[in-house]
């Protein structure tokens, strides 16, 4: 999976550096002192090197916990987000990483109590607050779990925090660190999906919908929360027959009761980094559409935006209208 692994100096010794290296027998290690030596360096092809990443293992000295971007939410007075990653083992087309990086190596951050520590400092200090702690924003919560085993470590740390909410957004089918404990009506597991149409073609490496959405059917009748996050929604032809067999596949097999909270947020880049997509691929039929931009953003036309939203909202209101709904958007 992984020819070559960097290692921090500071963390070679570490218990949990040693047992992720020890599942990988055959990788070529090469020790450095910071990971921004690899990560960092100018003028690297993330296109290029996202057919053979390396593994960068890291300490995170800082910038644990972050407050998540304006317009990202699901109903509560405060948002922020957590990455034990950068980047992610996916290569989804429309990916804001490829245009936030110009590596497309992974680093993992190995201090994983640092992340517990200010999470609990946060909730402190906000006491009188209801909060939601993201996971999954910088890269994927689960893809690399059995690896990095990140959410087995996290999950009996967070669950007694009932006031904030925890949420582990994913591609992935992965499933095993939830099935351990019990579950709590403050973790939600949420699912990124897309029409079949669109994720055969831009979801690249990703588990089918069709896994996806029998990874929520499991989990949900165990009791655990899922979250549903069509983000992005992109317009296509045919689109309104699309996302209506996908929600109304979803509504027929995941159990709804334990269906937390439904997002929707348009296709949407900063134009900097758009631009910097779009040169990585020029061919790419996602990017050669006419976009809008507005307050700085690329995005489709606000009547497309407004349209689809409403349209997969009444969808879901007509199978349920008691979950709650929120947007996603910037601007």
């Amino acid at each position: 999976m992984v020819d070559t692994i960097y290692i921090e100096e500071k963390i070679k010794h570490f218990d949990r550096t040693k047992k992720i290296l020890s599942r990988f027998k055959n990788s070529r290690y090469i020790f450095i002192k910071k990971y921004s030596e690899i990560f960092n360096v100018k003028n690297q092809n993330f296109r290029i090197q996202k057919y053979n990443p390396s593994l960068i293992l890291a300490f995170k000295h800082d910038n644990f916990v972050l407050k998540a971007p304006e317009g990202f939410g699901i109903g509560t007075s405060k948002n922020f987000y957590f990455s034990h990653m950068y980047n992610c083992i996916y290569d989804c087309r429309y990916c804001f990483l490829q245009g936030m990086y110009s590596s497309s190596n992974y680093v993992l951050f190995v201090n994983y109590e640092n992340f517990v520590e200010k999470i609990n400092e946060i909730i402190k200090i906000n006491k009188d607050k209801d909060l939601t702690f993201f996971s999954g924003y910088d890269c994927d919560s689960l893809a690399m779990e059995k690896i990095t085993g990140f959410a087995n470590y996290i999950l009996p740390k967070i669950e007694k925090e009932n006031k904030s909410l925890f949420e582990f957004r994913t591609k992935s089918n992965q499933l095993e660190p939830f099935l351990k404990i019990k579950p709590r009506e403050n973790i939600i597991l949420a699912y990124s999906l897309l029409p079949d149409e669109l994720s055969n073609i831009l979801d690249v490496k990703t588990p089918s919908i069709i896994k996806r959405i029998e990874a929520m059917k499991k989990i949900s009748k165990l009791g655990w929360k899922i979250g549903l996050r069509f983000d992005p929604l992109i317009f296509h032809k045919g689109w309104k027959k699309n996302y209506y067999k996908l929600i109304q596949h979803i509504f027929s097999e995941v159990d709804n009761k334990n269906v937390h909270s439904i997002s929707f947020g348009s296709l949407r880049f900063p134009n900097q980094m758009f631009k910097r997509i779009k040169k990585l691929y020029p061919e790419e039929k996602l990017f050669s559409y006419n976009f809008d931009i507005r307050n700085n953003y690329v995005s489709f036309s606000k009547d497309i935006e407004e349209e689809m939203i409403d349209y997969c909202q009444s969808i879901i209101k007509k199978n349920n209208d008691k979950i709650p709904i929120f947007s996603c958007k910037p601007y």
